[in-house]
């Protein structure tokens, strides 16, 4: 009768996977590229994010995307055109001692 399921802490399988999939988005140079280009602005075209990192606009959606469905950047449309930025708020809270408190939990 003492059959105890032990609980699982999914609140930190929910943290995990939710960084595996910001840092998956930061694992490639084109995206980081993106986001280098989008920290120098307020907010851009995707036609002139193409122009600038010389990517065509089917490529460079592809990379959007992954970024935006990590939340590093947000996207506003306006009529036919998407305008990208940095989602400044999430890309703070990667370079955080919050995150470093998972890795070095006695310093928090």
């Amino acid at each position: 009768m003492d059959n105890i399921i032990p609980l699982k802490d999914t609140s930190l399988d929910e943290t995990f996977s939710k960084y595996e999939a910001k840092f998956k988005a930061l694992a490639d140079q084109k995206r980081l590229h993106i986001l280098n280009l989008l920290c120098k602005q307020e907010s851009t075209c995707v036609c002139d994010l193409s122009e600038l990192i010389e990517m065509p606009q089917s490529k460079l959606s592809y990379h959007l995307k992954i970024l935006l469905d990590a939340g590093l950047i947000l996207k506003e449309t306006k009529g036919t055109w998407s305008y990208y930025r940095i989602n400044q708020e999430e890309i703070n809270h990667l370079l955080s001692p919050e995150l470093c408190c998972l890795f070095r939990p006695s310093c928090c």
